[in-house]
């Protein structure tokens, strides 16, 4: 065979071998992807995705939507040619696969770290919108989980309400890990609790909720990687509000949606009409305070906002830069920090004036 012609051979086999390989051998990252958007205001399943009880409320027009992105599981990893051809894909986003499943996370931890952080925006959200109205939230310390195996099994339960430990009120989830750290694996260590029972019905009173608190010990263990006392059991803040407020949204997780949750809660306890009948998509977390933070997948959710008609984009301020370098045509996106300044932003959108809404820039 003449040499040139080997060559060639050689070249083209070399060629198909690099494309199986391709073909075959998955790449380090994960895809992101426009997901649905839901109106905090609207129905999903035929049922209002936020319901209140035991509480006056008022007709909402417009929408508050709060957005989503779709992302590749955790045991999905596309090969070469696919990577490259969602780099060149303005509509979907290829990142690299620790950044969404980090240290190995599998597909069902994720989905029960989103599900957790979901529920924890839900309970911030409440919080911030009822706080901004003027209504006191009540704050309470309560086991979270309990560990299997520890021997807080049988004794506390998820959902008690931590009153004090060894006597010593506690109102705070570190409290309890440092009272019970003070004693030596072995020693008791006394929890005064309401039930979970007890502590879920919001028709007590004060006076009865102190007589449905229990003292409850448990004998510490040793932590085998501190080498301190434990007793197994997670706490966490729980808040008690003084009126039910109900978020109906399945399949969605994550804790992004906190502020349009907080936005469609204060638009349906005041008669102002928050957005005016405009559409208002946006995203960001949201802390009891009111705070906004930054998320995930900001580039996804402005084409999903877009791609469902929103006017207008809620945009944490941490994610103006990259999101301004990246805006779909039409949208106009509005810079968060806190709930206040979104509650100013909408007043300017509803009365028309959008001079003054503060904006993102790429810088």
């Amino acid at each position: 065979m003449p040499r040139r012609s080997a060559t060639m051979l050689a070249s083209t086999l070399l060629l198909i071998a690099l494309f199986c390989v391709a073909l075959l051998v998955p790449a380090p990252y994960a895809e992101m992807s426009p997901g649905p958007t839901y109106n905090t205001l609207g129905d999903q399943n035929g049922k209002a995705v936020i319901v209140i009880n035991g509480q006056k409320t008022y007709p909402t027009t417009g929408n508050l939507n709060m957005t989503t992105v779709e992302v590749s599981s955790a045991d999905y990893q596309p090969n070469l040619i696919s990577a490259l051809a969602g780099w060149f894909d303005s509509s979907m986003a290829i990142v690299p696969h620790d950044t969404l499943y980090p240290q190995g996370q599998t597909e069902q931890q994720a989905q029960q770290q989103n599900a957790e952080e979901f529920s924890s925006s839900q309970d911030s959200a409440r919080t911030a919108a009822l706080t901004q109205l003027g209504y006191k939230v009540e704050a309470e310390v309560v086991v979270a989980a309990v560990v299997e195996g520890s021997p807080s099994v049988g004794k506390l339960h998820a959902g008690d309400v931590i009153v004090a430990v060894d006597g010593t009120p506690v109102t705070d989830p570190n409290q309890v890990g440092a009272l019970v750290t003070k004693h030596q694996p072995g020693q008791n260590v006394v929890f005064t609790v309401i039930p979970a029972q007890k502590s879920s019905d919001v028709t007590l009173t004060a006076a009865q909720r102190a007589a449905a608190e229990q003292k409850v010990t448990v004998t510490t263990v040793e932590n085998t990687s501190t080498k301190k006392a434990m007793v197994g059991i997670q706490p966490d803040v729980e808040h008690t509000f003084p009126f039910d407020v109900q978020i109906n949204l399945g399949d969605v997780g994550g804790p992004s949606a906190g502020l349009m949750f907080a936005l469609g809660i204060i638009d349906k306890l005041q008669p102002t009409n928050l957005t005016g009948g405009k559409f208002v998509a946006g995203t960001g977390t949201i802390d009891d305070q009111g705070n906004v933070g930054p998320i995930g997948g900001i580039s996804m959710k402005m084409i999903a906002a877009r791609n469902a008609g929103a006017q207008y984009f809620m945009t944490p301020a941490d994610n103006c830069a990259e999101a301004a370098s990246a805006t779909p045509s039409g949208l106009t996106l509005v810079k968060e920090t806190n709930l206040n300044g979104a509650l100013a932003a909408l007043a300017d959108i509803r009365s028309g004036d959008v001079s003054a809404l503060p904006s993102c820039t790429s810088k």
